[in-house]
């Protein structure tokens, strides 16, 4: 465990000799490969609620809760399929931007700055919170492992993934990320495969969890939410187009052509990954019913399970191999949300309105500085020991697609789009999640967030005036470029 921690902060130092200038440092200079830009995607993507909040969903409800993992396979093909490669071309035409809040700035030509300021504000909000569900993992992780009290693991479990954010930037995140996505999927393979076996195969388990409760073998759930509950944890996949932390791969890719192999390569290890999640998950409940006298932790937070069962059936220099996979997972998210955050702040109000004419190595510097900064506020945001990993996810998940999936969608296929109906979208989509979320409605909040924000865009720039003609020619040339690339 300890091996693996110094492992990835050696590479954040080998990263830091390869960061000349900020474009280096927020976007690695749009040199990765097929290989890393996938496994990079899918590891940023997959956080600590992989292999802890899904298998603890799936322990506590049963198989109703795979259809989140179904709802987000068909998303992310769909975001590899049909934004990546445009996005990357977009991103590239407008002024080489860096940023989400630089794309939509650019890419409708708006003097204001408010676009700028209230993406980036939306970026920040809702990334403060999803940091503070990496840091949670985190801490669980190192709690279980090392026996720590919640306030001391809080801070032991971001250490590491700070230290190496701070210096490498996104070659050390995204090198790192290809390292923790193959440790990711051996764990996740290995995990449910012993399970089975200790319980007596697969038949055996499906029993044992009828006689435990029957309802967990219901793909409609045990409540009264049916097609409802159904809706809300397919709409998980609605999410993807809007993630700031996985666009920025697609931006950050070497070429239009790489994409191809990458969607291939990342499509797989995905479903192998949420596959094993959802098996560690279901198979447990059989594994702790035959065993309750190692359910103990589980009782307690369901959140455990992985844990659990790694510590319990294997040996224990394999088990810190599994745990590890969980602080690759943590780490991995949490290291490029904190990147995109120090991105927003340094690029888009820093250097977009204190020091317009900073120099490269100041802005890397800040960068450096924002990513401790915003780090600090997700550790105060995680202090509270009853916080829930996947709660923390959710919420944030949805209000990055209802903000930033219409306005992404419609700026890469609609050439009407103004900036005034960005704007509307974006206002619209993250104040219709925050405000669902108060109802308490078993629907899951993306799915009236999405809705609202793209209807708020199309009547926003119907009712503006069109964009200028440079503007929209700009859109044309893209989509002519994407038409004879096979887009």
């Amino acid at each position: 465990f300890g091996f693996y921690l110094l492992a990835m902060v050696c590479i954040g130092f080998v990263a830091w000799h390869r960061t000349r200038d900020f474009d280096d440092y927020i976007l690695g200079g749009r040199s990765l490969g097929g290989y890393v830009t996938a496994l990079s995607a899918g590891a940023s993507d997959m956080s600590g609620w992989l292999l802890m909040g899904l298998p603890g969903a799936l322990y506590l409800t049963g198989v109703s809760e795979a259809w989140i993992a179904i709802g987000l396979v068909i998303g992310a093909w769909a975001n590899w399929r049909f934004v990546a490669g445009p996005l990357r071309v977009y991103t590239e035409r407008t002024d080489n931007s860096l940023t989400l809040p630089d794309y939509f700035t650019t890419r409708f030509a708006a003097d204001g700055k408010l676009l700028r300021i209230v993406s980036a504000l939306v970026v920040l909000v809702f990334f403060a919170v999803y940091c503070a569900s990496g840091i949670v993992a985190g801490a669980r992780l190192f709690e279980s492992v090392f026996g720590m009290s919640y306030a001391q693991a809080l801070w032991w479990g971001a250490a590491a993934t700070i230290l190496y954010t701070l210096i490498g930037g996104f070659l050390a995140v995204s090198w790192t990320d290809t390292v923790q996505a193959t440790l990711m999927i051996f764990a996740l393979i290995l995990t449910p495969i012993i399970v089975v076996l200790s319980t007596g195969g697969i038949g055996e388990s499906i029993e044992v969890i009828r006689q435990v409760d029957p309802s967990r073998l219901d793909w409609f759930g045990r409540n009264e939410l049916g097609l409802i509950g159904v809706v809300s944890a397919l709409a998980w996949g609605l999410g993807y187009v809007g993630q700031p932390h996985i666009l920025a791969r697609f931006m950050a890719a070497e070429s239009l052509a790489v994409i191809p192999q990458a969607r291939r390569i990342g499509m797989t290890w995905m479903i192998l990954c949420l596959a094993g999640a959802v098996a560690t998950g279901f198979f447990g409940i059989a594994y702790f019913a035959q065993h309750p006298e190692a359910a103990g932790a589980v009782t307690e937070n369901h959140e455990r399970v992985f844990m659990a069962l790694a510590e319990t059936l294997f040996n224990p220099w394999v088990a810190g191999v599994l745990l590890s996979a969980i602080l690759a997972a943590v780490m991995s998210t949490l290291s490029c949300q904190l990147l995109v955050c120090s991105s927003a702040l340094t690029e888009d109000f820093y250097h977009g309105f204190i020091r317009p004419h900073a120099g490269e190595r100041e802005l890397v510097w800040i960068g450096r500085a924002t990513v401790l900064a915003v780090a600090l506020l997700a550790i105060f945001i995680a202090r509270d020991p009853d916080s829930r990993v996947l709660g923390l996810v959710s919420y944030a998940w949805a209000g990055f697609g209802a903000a930033f999936g219409p306005v992404v969608l419609f700026s890469l296929f609609w050439g009407r789009m103004t900036g005034i109906g960005a704007l509307a979208g974006m206002v619209v989509g993250a104040a219709t999640v925050i405000l669902w979320k108060q109802t308490g409605s078993a629907l899951y909040e993306i799915v009236p967030g999405f809705i609202a924000g793209s209807v708020a865009l199309v009547v926003g720039s119907l009712l503006s005036r069109a964009p200028s003609t440079e503007v929209q020619a700009r859109h044309r040339q893209v989509r002519l470029s994407l038409r004879e690339s096979g887009y």
